[in-house]
């Protein structure tokens, strides 16, 4: 367990005095999604580097980190991001491993390109041709995967956008992470005509693109996503299919439930456009099912580690390990999925107390083995933050809550 998180000068110092029998993982940044792949590599013993601006997130506190610190946010400066990644990379013995598990991390990663630093994922190019919902929805378009109506504002007058759909609908960014900073969410619903405009007027000052888009009539709990990792070259992809059975909150937010399940056609459709895009790498493709048009529809594809990633790796198809091992020469493995289900907790008591009439999905066996702590033992179940044999994360998570203070960053 790292016992601080540390400024640059403190980390570069601890780097150059510590012994690496194998080339480590940078991992950045250090939140729930952080900590959910410094547990999938530490499990195989590769040792762990946690990179944020801030020491508020809830990695550095874990087992699986072997230190932690501050880098410059790449989103302030990219060249500080890439003059401090090479500084870290520079004191190793081994050329590190990176992985950006957020937007901007990981675009910062693939667009800087650190000397020194070993990439498991495609390059900015393809990257962004993903993330860019512009082109992801020019490429659904094209390859007859379905997709929201959606219009681009930067190409149709807005006030034609707003007489094709009806109110309420919603408004996203091409690039969500910028969105984020300025609105505090990635998703906006707009009531009527005067929200539109508010918002249309906030991203024209920003200089954001931003896209109208219709509400989908969505079955809840049929969200579906294709949680994969595809090797460069010819190999297939390895991964699995995720149902979002529960979100925190309701309709737009992030998952709380997640469990496998079996669905052919949503593995289909995420390969077909991961293959026209030439991505290589972690992602999710993210699907919800429209129940006016029976079908799943795309609404994005994350080109790195998501917040449930650690559902794959209770599955048994450690994405993690299997980009390190790539990148590094190591052979892994391949073996059937098992049944899995990921819990993150914090927002599923949340959702629990606030909401009187939700309906608990959870048996009482799993709430069992949560409580006594043996659900670690078991394959089937798995959680965001806490476990009893790691317990730093849980209780950096309880002082955020106590001190009523938010990470800036969500996942």
């Amino acid at each position: 367990m790292t016992d601080a998180f540390r400024t640059f000068d403190e980390l570069l110092e601890t780097v150059e005095q510590h012994q690496f029998d194998r080339p480590p993982a940078l991992v950045a940044n250090a939140h729930v999604t952080g900590l959910s792949v410094a547990r999938a590599l530490a499990a195989h013993d590769i040792p762990v580097i946690a990179l944020d601006r801030s020491g508020d997130g809830v990695a550095p506190r874990s087992d699986a980190v072997t230190v932690a610190g501050e880098v410059t946010y790449p989103l302030n400066d990219g060249d500080g991001f890439r003059e401090d990644v090479e500084r870290v990379a520079d004191a190793l013995d081994h050329e590190p491993v990176a992985f950006g598990c957020m937007d901007e991390w990981a675009l910062a990663f693939a667009e800087e390109e650190p000397a020194g630093v070993r990439l498991p994922f495609a390059d900015y190019d393809v990257i962004d041709g993903v993330l860019d919902k512009y082109a992801l929805y020019e490429r659904a378009e094209r390859l007859d995967v379905p997709y929201p109506e959606t219009y681009f504002l930067d190409e149709t007058d807005p006030a034609v956008a707003a007489a094709e759909l009806t109110f309420p609908f919603v408004v996203k960014p091409a690039r969500k992470r910028q969105f984020e900073e300025e609105i505090g969410t990635n998703v906006l619903e707009v009531a009527d005509e005067a929200e539109f405009a508010d918002i249309v007027e906030l991203a024209a000052e920003a200089e954001m693109r931003i896209m109208a888009q219709e509400k989908i009539n969505r079955a809840t709990g049929e969200d579906r996503s294709f949680a994969s990792y595809v090797p460069s070259g010819e190999r297939e992809p390895l991964g699995v299919v995720g149902n979002a059975r529960v979100r925190y909150p309701t309709g737009y937010g992030t998952s709380c439930v997640v469990d496998r399940v079996d669905e052919p056609v949503i593995e289909e459709r995420a390969t077909t456009m991961l293959d026209d895009a030439g991505y290589y790498g972690i992602s999710e493709a993210e699907f919800v099912y429209d129940a006016d048009r029976e079908t799943y529809v795309l609404l994005d594809i994350n080109t790195r580690p998501w917040k449930w990633i650690g559902m794959p790796v209770a599955a048994g198809v450690n994405l993690p390990m299997a980009a390190y091992a790539d990148v590094v020469g190591i052979e892994t493995t391949r073996t059937e999925p098992l049944d899995a289900r990921w819990v993150y907790l914090a927002d599923y008591l949340r959702l629990s107390f606030e909401d009187p009439t939700f309906d608990d999905v959870l048996t009482t066996r799993e709430w069992e083995t949560l409580l006594s702590g043996s659900f670690a033992a078991e394959s089937e179940l798995t959680t965001g933050v806490y476990r009893p044999a790691d317990p730093g994360p849980a209780y950096a998570l309880l002082e955020t809550e106590f001190a009523q203070r938010e990470y800036y960053c969500a996942c």
